[in-house]
């Protein structure tokens, strides 16, 4: 039997805009999670988060390292899970996301947690809704277990998703092992 899909605001629901030119299509074959590297913020919904990330994606910007950032395609991430768990739907799951890292995430469906791990936590509302989109994400992809990481393992130039939330992934693969049996 398939896990449940966990409930997802869709890219209609939060009124995202139009993708950009140039995003490139590629085959899920693992699943990479990521913090969004600030603090989390609950007096905004989620709506305004995505559409707040996506005007931010689709432009050049400098960021806070002083490093530019091209303009992207889209929102880098496939899902964003605000701090209160909800779980929004970014760039469709057919292109490749973006990093601001050495990292190639083709392949990768990338799942952002909203906050910085590196002083904050997750809260449970997240962890919940995390382990539900990994079961689910794993079974609909055809993931193993053992292919669950986070961008700091497939990057030297981060340390995203912080140490709160890194220390969590061995519990994360296990439960993700134990509900679908690799």
């Amino acid at each position: 039997a398939s896990p449940p899909m966990p409930s997802i605001v869709t890219r209609t629901e939060w009124k995202a805009s139009p993708r950009l030119a140039g995003a490139k299509p590629h085959v899920i074959r693992y699943v990479t999670i990521h913090h969004t590297g600030v603090k989390s913020n609950p007096a905004r919904s989620l709506e305004e988060k995505l559409r707040g990330l996506q005007l931010f994606s689709q432009r050049e910007d400098k960021l806070a390292s002083g490093q530019t950032k091209p303009a992207w395609p889209d929102v880098p991430y496939h899902y964003y899970i605000s701090i209160d768990g909800r779980i929004g739907e970014g760039r469709e799951w057919f292109f490749t996301g973006d990093t601001n890292t050495e990292y190639d995430p083709t392949g990768h469906l990338l799942i952002v947690v909203e906050g910085e791990f590196g002083v904050e936590k997750p809260t449970d509302a997240q962890m919940k809704s995390l382990k539900d989109l990994a079961i689910w994400s794993c079974w609909k992809w055809r993931v193993p277990s053992d292919r669950i990481a986070t961008h700091k393992d497939y990057s030297q130039q981060t340390a995203c998703p912080g140490a709160a939330l890194y220390e969590k992934m061995p519990q994360l693969v296990q439960d993700v092992r134990a509900a679908l049996g690799r």
